[in-house]
């Protein structure tokens, strides 16, 4: 199956994940792999409810659809939503996004959401046994993931709000109800969000997309209309043969850097196509489990665990900046693009010591071996490995380089399959090429780039384009 993909969109059971003491079972490892693979190659999953929870998740629709229902037609200048990036953790009550035709109800325990008109808020019924059942079901599966990766249970717990919260605490993370289309909702009448095609309303092309900063997205909707991209690139409608007791779960960007790049963050959008005939629009529960403010996103539990950690993922990055800051999807998720980032670094980061260093002499001094071999090393991995193991499916997870040591003489490694579903060099260690020695390194590069030679031209590719073709001339 991991060299295959699976065919459609993974559907994992959530008593099958729940762990238990002791050593676990098939059922859960099979879970574990199935909801991995798919986040992996789908950027999504499917988790089944039981049935009484799912009888509450149709509940609290129920409530969502009757509770927008009964809003005005076009919401006050205050409630027009104008998303600040600074106010990512103080967000609660009703707002509007005219421009999107979007309505939303926060529920952030520890945070009474403002008084309307002076009068009381009114809320959807049941969201403080929504945002209870969902925050359990988001950090199971954060379990989950960590099992997968070989971290330690509870990892990211650091990095999560208290159960439960202390007094005078605000929770970090958010149970959004959201309304989509409602056709009594006149804002989008003054914004020029859309346009007519064939009869129907266009709300985002093909560069159009969002993306969450949590670390883990649960959403459920009463209408289909969610789309999320997959590693191909290809834009999948996620929710449309959704049971009465399944709801979707994606990966966001902080545990794209909590795990140094090993799950991508999804990149999704919502269609309202065909809904101006609906009564009550489109309404959906969205949960998303954030880090807490007050902490770091580090990848520390990644190198404990042996992975290997990119240099964009070494420094701690606080979760308030992290919130604040804008974040370019085409950068984050396109890796053949980044394949070649320490040179463009050292072109664009350091060139007043190079052109210091090349003031005396027309060629630049050629590189150590053994700095050579390492940048070699981290280009090939990057072009060649990552390429198979994402056209396959297959997340990498490198070992500890003393314990592979003893895993490549063995059959029933925990390394062995992806050793093999990849092709890794007969003989080398199952670990990044940055922990390899160079005699290591050698083995590697000549296994995928055949012909490779240590007497390559490297400086060529650290050098400016003017100064290249300099050097080609001379």
């Amino acid at each position: 199956m991991a060299g295959n993909g699976l065919p459609s969109l993974g559907r994992v059971k959530l008593t099958d994940l729940v762990p238990d003491e002791g050593l676990p079972s098939d059922s859960y490892k099979l879970s574990v792999s199935t909801l991995s693979q798919s986040l992996a190659q789908y950027s999504a999953a499917i988790i089944q409810f039981p049935m009484s929870d799912g009888a509450l998740l149709r509940a609290a629709l129920d409530s969502a659809r009757l509770y927008f229902h009964q809003k005005p037609s076009y919401p006050s200048a205050d409630m027009i939503h104008t998303n600040d990036p600074r106010d990512w953790c103080k967000t609660s009550g009703y707002y509007a996004d005219p421009s999107l035709w979007q309505e939303t109800y926060d529920y952030r325990p520890g945070l009474t959401p403002p008084d309307s008109n002076n009068g009381m808020e009114f809320s959807p019924a049941g969201l403080p046994d929504i945002f209870a059942l969902l925050g359990k079901v988001a950090r199971v599966i954060l379990d989950a993931i960590s099992f997968f990766l070989n971290l330690r249970s509870s990892s990211f717990s650091k990095i999560l709000d208290n159960v439960p919260l202390r007094p005078r605490e605000i929770s970090s993370s958010v149970l959004s109800v959201c309304c989509h289309a409602r056709p009594s909702f006149q804002g989008a009448q003054h914004h020029n969000f859309a346009t007519q095609e064939d009869g129907q309303l266009v709300m985002f092309s093909d560069h159009e997309h969002q993306v969450d900063k949590s670390l883990i997205s649960l959403v459920k909707s009463d209408k289909a209309g969610l789309h999320i991209k997959d590693c191909q690139g290809h834009w999948n409608l996620v929710d449309e043969v959704l049971g009465p007791q399944e709801a979707i779960v994606y990966p966001g960007l902080a545990l794209y850097h909590e795990t140094a790049g090993y799950f991508n963050p999804a990149l999704h959008r919502t269609d309202i196509n065909n809904l101006q005939s609906n009564l009550f629009g489109r309404c959906s529960l969205a949960f998303k489990l954030m880090p807490k403010s007050m902490s770091s996103l580090s990848c520390s539990e990644m190198r404990a665990a042996g992975h290997g950690v990119d240099a964009q993922f070494q420094l701690p990055v606080p979760v308030d900046d992290f919130m604040q800051k804008a974040h370019p999807t085409d950068q984050l998720l396109n890796r053949n693009s980044v394949s070649n980032f320490n040179f463009n670094a050292t072109q664009e980061g350091s060139t007043k010591p190079t052109t210091r260093r090349r003031k005396n002499d027309s060629r630049s001094k050629p590189l150590p071996p053994s700095k050579r071999l390492r940048l070699e090393a981290q280009r090939v991995l990057k072009e060649r490995v990552q390429d198979i193991a994402d056209k396959k499916g297959i997340k990498l997870r490198f070992c500890n380089l003393k314990e592979c040591e003893n895993h490549i003489h063995t059959l029933d490694s925990p390394c062995a399959n992806i050793r093999m579903e990849i092709g890794w060099p007969p003989g080398v260690p199952f670990v990044h090429p940055h922990d390899l020695p160079n005699k290591a390194k050698m083995g590697f590069l000549e296994a995928y780039e055949p012909g490779w030679s240590a007497t390559h031209d490297m400086e060529l590719s650290l050098t400016e384009p003017g100064q290249a073709s300099q050097h080609t001339a001379n």
